[in-house]
């Protein structure tokens, strides 16, 4: 009986231990207050997306992946990036050609 009771005892112990040291590493669980609903926090350049931007893209988790919204609202952003950029290099080429 007194070997089970010092068994529990250790066990007690270094549990303690471990959540003690993985408060001390991991901090005291505070979070940032959630972001307003209808605002994001992915960021794009008004203009001149780069690959760096791209590659900086985060968006915000939801229970199954990614929230579509803020998905579609980058797409939406690179796509029309695009379109600018391959009308400025057609209107270049027509201009080149003249």
């Amino acid at each position: 009986m007194l070997t089970m009771l010092l068994y529990v005892l250790i066990i007690a112990v270094v549990g303690a231990v471990l959540f003690l040291a993985a408060s001390t590493v991991f901090g005291r669980s505070e979070e940032l207050a959630p972001i307003p609903s209808g605002t994001t926090a992915t960021v794009l350049p008004e203009s001149g997306v780069t690959g760096a931007d791209v590659a900086a893209l985060r968006f915000q988790q939801a229970l199954r992946g990614y929230k579509a919204s803020e998905v579609d609202w980058a797409l939406e952003r690179l796509g029309a990036e695009i379109d600018a950029l391959r009308q400025e290099l057609a209107e270049l080429s027509l201009h080149k050609s003249l």
